[in-house]
């Protein structure tokens, strides 16, 4: 046997370990690509029920903000909407 075969390094970097972290990404990029497509459709249904997915968006960025944020987007937003007289 070669000293290759029995120590799995090439240029420093472990082969074996550096193989299974880009398989295990690869899967879940797959993963990932089916989950979106999941969305995607989620949302066709939601447009299809009358829903704007826009405005959809829109709560759910909200929603994923803590409060104090909220407060402070919808301050500036409407000190922004009287300034620009909308």
């Amino acid at each position: 046997m070669s000293e290759e075969s029995n120590n799995p390094e090439v240029g420093g970097i472990a082969v074996d370990r550096l193989r299974s972290l880009i398989e295990r990404i690869e899967r879940l990029e797959e993963e990932k690509a089916a989950i979106a497509s999941d969305i995607r459709d989620i949302f066709a249904e939601a447009k299809s029920a009358g829903f704007d997915v826009k405005i959809m968006k829109a709560v759910m960025k909200l929603r994923k903000m803590n409060a104090a944020d909220r407060d402070e987007q919808e301050f500036l937003l409407e000190t922004y909407r009287k300034a620009l007289d909308i």
